[in-house]
């Protein structure tokens, strides 16, 4: 990028840039380590599982990885933040898995299998 016009532009949070015509890449929403570990497991395959009172509300989370494995990382705030963030979503009453949004959110990380 030479042009001074579109250094300033790449440097500033915006959703597209007039010069260059795309997404910036500065739109990325920063995300805890927590948040990305859940993430990364809801990716290869996890589920969270919402706990719920008589009058339906939700009250607590059960994060389960793709070996059946509990997370004590996956509380109630984390799944509120990832609910907001569109980063996982629940369909047909089912447990909560990870979107499209979400997986742009995730970091990739290498697997040891």
């Amino acid at each position: 990028m030479t042009h001074p016009e579109a250094a300033r532009c790449a440097s500033r949070a915006v959703v597209s840039c007039p010069l260059r015509g795309q997404r910036s890449q500065a739109f990325q929403l920063n995300i805890s380590r927590d948040e990305q570990r859940v993430l990364h497991a809801l990716a290869q395959g996890g589920s969270m599982l919402p706990r719920k009172d008589p009058r339906g509300h939700i009250i607590g989370i059960e994060c389960y990885n793709r070996d059946g494995w509990l997370m004590p990382q996956a509380t109630l705030p984390i799944f509120r933040k990832l609910k907001r963030k569109s980063a996982i979503a629940s369909r047909d009453g089912g447990p909560y898995r990870i979107t499209r949004r979400g997986l742009e959110l995730v970091r990739s990380e290498l697997d040891n299998r």
